[in-house]
């Protein structure tokens, strides 16, 4: 599981394993900017690379950024570019310097992964400061909601920060305190203010606990665009004097990745006002936001990668609050990566001929998580893999081999490139690990382009049973830095939707063997000490698990209740009932999903309720878990009905002893949603 860190010669190719003999040549015969040096900062500048191969290719591209100072990191990793008369092209990569003035260097590498032949040229780019006074200055960005506030040097030793206020508003919000840098210039992006508003700014620089005001300048928002589909908000609580503002944005997803109308992430007040959004210009390039950070999110997108025969979830993104990308990587150079480190299911899927063979596994794309709170700065992301088991596995009965889906949870060092996996067809076996006899609970399964899968490459029609079998349907990393092992070092728990369980990997901060230390859920190694009576208590089909107060504190997580309030309750689809349930069914007024807190005891795997609140609506999937400042709980409600209309509904929940009373925040009219937070300003993400 653990990682040579160089780049492979010879690997799997996007069609055939080839090992071609190293004589063929790249050459770079271009690096163009869009727009000429210098340029402000915060200007986009679009770079484009060309190069020649005298190997059959692909040529990928990467590029590098160094700041001024600084030393070359991966900012866009290899992808494939396009060929045209003989020249390789990359794809456009947009470079927003949003940060401090100076020469930077931006680099590109041309590399033929099939023969191992490359060919890099690095050059320089001059950035101009914004400010060049003594008073700050304030621009537009993309974004008509995002701002760009540029003050003049202070001290090294000193703190800098920016207060902004909406004009005749008491509430102000603050950006995070940073080291200053002088000689450069400060320049920080300022958002969540409300569209076609007027907003008072100035710096404050604090040295030896000394905090000075600079002078105010003002910052006028413009309207949302017409053409981005704001989806409409309904606010559920009336907001008064005395209403907490403590958590004051509701940041949300709309959409999953996939087919139709992609509405853009907002963030909103709590009157359901819109105060930021992001929306990538290509709108088919849609994303699936899944983490904010400090002023940064990270996101799974849609887009073109090394397998030409799909754009699904193939690119991971991290974006900054204006929507310029931070930083790329995708599908293509982490199967590299990971065949590289012996990962036998990270083939290309389109890497092996009709019908694929019993044994042949392959990684599709991205899904439902991406985090960074590794330490070091690393991130971890789930991606779908499919395999080929013989007939009959897993009580297939079409008498053909059976296309199964699985997870690899990949760990990445922060240049993005892999340097951990967990596969879980590695852990299958059974025991006390994963079971591939054990099927998803209410036997779900996959087809290509069906809604809620991954995408499906290896079915044949008469080659293959006819529908994927949806095993693990991963859905929540979270990295657990103290664990109750007595380690010092961390482990990852992951959700697992379709077999209703949570689980721990054994990953001890890269030095872990991957296996599971323990299965929390039905029929798994814990026992629920069920203090509320609950006729069901355990979760089932759950989502976003994760533990509060930094790892010390109780487990959150949305039960979204599937298996609860199926039909076939109680009953698992290949081992009949499971131990301690049997088929109890939900009653009328269980049949929602419920927001949960859980204490987990290790020494005694034991897990006691904290809040298990019936949140009076049934959402069949997606969903969100969170603890507020104040104690209580945010949930999301990701998909319900009223009628054929689907809603999304974020609710707060106040603790015991006021057990399940529930304070309504927002409702999203006429569309799913797939993850909120709630949030005191776009700089303070939640901790879980």
């Amino acid at each position: 599981m653990k990682t040579p860190q160089n780049r492979l010669l010879c690997v799997t190719g996007l069609l055939a394993l080839a090992c071609a003999p190293v004589f063929a040549t790249v050459t770079i015969s271009s690096m163009t900017p869009s727009l000429a040096a210098p340029q402000l900062v915060g200007t986009p500048v679009t770079w484009t690379a060309k190069a020649t191969d005298t190997g059959a290719g692909p040529l990928t591209f990467q590029f590098n950024l160094a700041h001024p100072g600084g030393v070359l990191a991966m900012a866009r990793d290899f992808n494939v570019g396009t060929l045209g008369s003989g020249t390789w092209t990359s794809q456009p990569y947009v470079w927003a310097p949003t940060g401090v003035e100076g020469t930077y260097q931006i680099q590109v590498i041309a590399k033929d992964f099939e023969t191992g032949e490359s060919a890099q040229t690095t050059v320089t780019y001059k950035v101009d400061p914004l400010v060049t006074g003594s008073t700050p200055v304030v621009v537009k960005t993309a974004n008509p909601l995002v701002a760009l506030f540029s003050s003049p040097a202070c001290a090294v030793g000193s703190t800098f920060r920016v207060s902004f206020t909406k004009s005749k508003s008491k509430y102000s919000t603050l950006t995070p305190w940073i080291p200053c840098r002088a000689p450069y210039t400060m320049t920080v992006e300022i958002a969540g203010m409300h569209e076609n508003s007027t907003y008072d700014m100035f710096a404050q620089t604090q040295t030896g606990g000394k905090v000075v005001d600079g002078p105010t300048v003002s910052f006028t928002t413009e309207a949302v665009p017409g053409n981005v589909p704001v989806p409409g908000f309904k606010p559920l609580k009336k907001l008064t004097r005395e209403t907490d503002r403590s958590d004051s944005i509701i940041l949300i997803n709309p959409t999953q990745l996939g087919g139709g109308l992609h509405y853009p992430d907002v963030a909103t007040d709590l009157a359901g006002d819109i105060l930021w959004y992001y929306y990538p210009t290509d709108v088919s390039h849609s994303d699936l936001l899944t983490r904010p950070l400090v002023g940064t999110f990270l996101a799974i997108e849609n887009g073109t990668a090394w397998n030409p025969t799909t754009p699904q979830a193939q690119l991971l993104h991290q974006i900054d609050l204006a929507g310029n990308i931070v930083k790329e990587t995708n599908t293509g150079i982490l199967q590299h990566e990971l065949l590289a480190m012996g990962a036998t299911d990270a083939h290309a899927c389109n890497a092996v001929a009709s019908p694929a063979p019993v044994g042949f596994g392959c990684l599709g794309g991205f899904h439902h998580d991406f985090i960074q709170s590794l330490p070091n700065g690393y991130s971890a992301v789930i991606a779908d893999i499919e395999r080929i088991f013989p007939a009959g596995t897993q009580g297939d009965t079409s008498g053909l081999p059976v296309d199964i889906v699985g997870d690899m949870i990949i760990v990445l060092n922060a240049n993005w490139q892999a340097v951990w996996y967990f596969d879980t067809f590695q852990h299958d076996g059974g025991g006390t690990q994963l079971d591939i006899n054990r099927p998803a609970v209410l036997g779900e399964t996959c087809v290509a382009l069906q809604g809620g899968c991954p995408p499906i490459f290896l079915l044949s029609k008469g080659n293959i049973a006819a529908a994927a079998h949806d095993w693990l349907h991963a859905n929540s990393l979270y990295y657990w830095p103290a664990p109750q092992n007595g380690t010092s070092k961390g482990d990852i728990v992951w959700s697992s939707r379709h077999q209703d369980w949570v689980m721990r990997i054994n990953y001890q901060d890269g030095a872990g063997d991957g296996h599971i230390e323990w299965r929390m859920g039905p029929g798994g190694d814990f026992t629920f000490n069920n203090i509320y009576n609950d006729d069901w208590p355990w979760f089932s089909h759950q989502h976003e698990v994760g533990f509060e107060n930094a790892g010390a504190g109780s487990m959150t997580l949305f039960d979204n209740g599937n298996t609860r309030v199926s039909p076939a309750t109680g009953v698992h689809a290949s081992t009949g009932p499971i131990p301690g349930l049997g088929s109890v069914g939900c009653k009328p007024i269980d049949c929602n999903s419920r927001g949960m807190a859980l204490t987990v005891d290790e020494a005694a795997m034991t897990v006691t309720p904290v809040l298990s609140a019936d949140l009076g609506y049934f959402s069949e999937a997606i969903g969100s878990a969170q603890l507020l400042e104040d104690g209580d709980y945010f949930f999301l409600a990701g998909i319900a009905f009223k009628g054929d209309n689907p809603y999304s509904h974020s609710l707060e929940v106040h603790p015991p002893p006021a057990h399940g009373a529930i304070t309504p925040a927002l409702d999203l009219e006429g569309t799913e949603s797939y993850r909120a937070w709630q949030m005191k300003s776009m700089y303070a993400p939640p901790t879980t």
